[in-house]
């Protein structure tokens, strides 16, 4: 009998997603979510995706009927860097789960063979494979969330790397003496483009005097913005809000013009939490784009929202264990 679901995880700073994807593609039939409390350490996790593993298990069996053994397997999408043939992390910024093998030890927790990738390829891959990049040739993905990730796609396949560390976007520098990224370099672009340091830019601008809606939201406790706060006080005509996700938009499309002369992609595909804010952020970054990479390169290049919003991660990790493991 052939399998017909994979399991797929989701690591991310701020959530854990397990889903079960059939084999053949198509969204998940059952999802389950839970914060990371990344300060528990990485054994929690395990726990607690191998939990959440069995409830979608559970559910998608009543459903859909079958038995465990329809369940060919998990794929596993967390940041890295990553060791790839050992399945171990190297070291995580955002996590500080450095060393950690992670494959392994969900395995052993399911009792299912495993496949791991960076969590940016996983988006990628599940966008390509079931979402805005569908038959695209040359796809490169964006997360923006707690950190940001890349991946890129040419032909169907994932363009990974010597050692599995390709297109670790965030950690692309745009600023050689700026912003401290928690890598240990300045300047990454994830230092201040990802969710966490849109936030931190705000606490910085209100800390030397800049006016705001934003310390009323909060009540004047300025560790509580996040970058949704930034959102909702943009939406409000927040002066501040307003220019701090501009400039965010410019930095982002300082990054991606790098991309787009190294790589000539036909589309740029973006997920993640900040881009719910993609309709104040698009225009500015295709002009910044526009103004710094060759415009052969630009006028090739779509730049759209994924259409997998919170799911992308689960789809691609159960589709790069289908490539890898099933196909």
């Amino acid at each position: 009998m052939k399998a017909r679901w994979v399991l797929g995880v989701d690591i991310g700073g701020t959530n854990l997603v397990v889903g079960a994807v059939s084999v053949a593609g198509g969204k998940p039939t059952a999802i389950r979510s839970e914060p990371t409390y990344p300060e528990r350490g990485p054994e929690d996790a395990v726990k607690r995706i191998a939990s959440m593993a069995e409830e979608v298990v559970d559910q998608t069996l009543k459903a859909q009927g079958g038995c465990r053994k329809d369940f060919a397997g998990v794929g596993i999408g967390c940041p890295g860097p990553l060791d790839l043939a050992q399945g171990v992390i190297v070291t995580t910024p955002n996590l500080g789960w450095d060393g950690f093998p992670i494959r392994s030890r969900i395995s052993s927790e399911l009792e299912l063979p495993a496949s791991l990738d960076n969590d940016a390829n996983c988006a990628t891959f599940g966008e390509w494979w079931l979402g805005a990049g569908q038959g695209v040739d040359s796809l490169v993905g964006v997360t923006l969330g707690t950190g940001i990730g890349g991946g890129y796609i040419e032909r169907g396949r994932l363009m990974r790397g010597a050692s599995g560390s390709a297109f670790e976007l965030g950690h692309m520098t745009i600023n050689f003496e700026g912003r401290t990224c928690a890598c240990g370099n300045r300047g990454c672009l994830e230092a201040y483009a990802s969710g966490p340091n849109i936030a931190a830019r705000a606490r910085d601008a209100l800390t030397v005097g800049a006016k705001s809606v934003l310390s009323d939201m909060v009540e004047g406790d300025l560790s509580r913005i996040t970058a949704e706060t930034v959102y909702d006080a943009l939406l409000d005509g927040d002066a501040l809000s307003a220019r701090l996700i501009h400039e965010t938009a410019e930095l982002l499309g300082t990054g991606l013009a790098n991309v787009v002369n190294l790589f000539n992609p036909e589309m740029i595909v973006l997920v993640g939490g900040v881009t719910r804010a993609a309709e104040f952020l698009l225009d500015p970054l295709r002009e910044s784009l526009s103004n710094r990479a060759f415009s052969s390169a630009v006028d090739a290049c779509q730049i759209v929202p994924g259409s997998l919003p919170a799911t992308a991660g689960v789809i691609g990790a159960a589709g790069v264990f289908v490539i890898d493991e099933v196909a």
